[in-house]
Formats: structure tokens, sequence, C-alpha cells
């Protein structure tokens, strides 16, 4: 992977933090690795565990970010959500998948979309 995306996906991910933080997610985890996967972001709202994706794009050409989170990269997120629930004897706790889709310009903004329960668990994975 280039620098250049290496700093741009860094970058986006802390504007994710700090949108995610202004709406009233209390930031838990970031980059969250196990053996099945990972995870961008883990945080609570409105007392819900919520395990976040981050997508962001600098430019529409490949089309827009929350394209991105196709079916086999919910199934990736599931696996690795199921994991970090059992390790922290979570496996009763309500939880939701969301989806931070950023456009990011580069100039210091960008758009966000934040997509609340963009998916549930892939119903085909079995801890």
């Amino acid at each position: 992977m280039s620098k250049y995306r290496l700093n741009f996906g860094r970058s986006s991910e802390e504007k994710a933090i700090r949108y995610l933080k202004v709406r009233g997610y209390r930031i838990l985890e970031a980059n969250y690795k196990n053996k099945l996967g990972e995870i961008d972001i883990i945080a609570r709202h409105d007392s819900r565990l919520c395990f976040i994706e981050v997508k962001s794009r600098a430019s529409l050409s490949f089309g827009l970010p929350k394209e991105a989170v196709d079916s086999r990269k919910q199934y990736k997120i599931s696996r690795a959500a199921l994991t970090y629930l059992k390790e922290r004897k979570l496996l009763d706790e309500g939880c939701r998948f969301d989806v931070l889709s950023i456009l990011d310009n580069g100039e210091g903004s960008g758009q966000f979309e934040l997509i609340q329960g963009a998916f549930d668990l892939a119903e085909n994975y079995r801890y």
C-alpha cells in the first residue's frame, strides 16, 4: 500500500472518530483486529454497542465509499464482531453495525454519511 493511501486512511479514521464523538458516540476501540478480521471503530451510542466500518474516497471514480461495504465485507466484519463479543463475554449484548462513508476532497472538510444499522450480523455465519 502506498504511503499516500496509508496517510489518507489514517486521516479519514481520525476524522471519523471526531465526527462520531460530536454525535454522541463513545469510542471504545479503533482498529480492532483478531484472527478473523478487523473492525475500524467500536463504540457505544445510546447504550448500544456499535461496530463501525469507515470507508473513504478522494473522488467518485470508484463509486461511493459506502458501496465498498459489500456482502463479503459484511461477513468479515460479522466474524470479527462475534469474536470481540465472545472475548468480552458480551454475546447477549445488543449491537449494531454502522457504516460511515466519507468523500474527502483533501481540503480539510468532506462529505460524511452515517448509516446506522447499515447491515445485520451475517446470517450464514455461526460462531
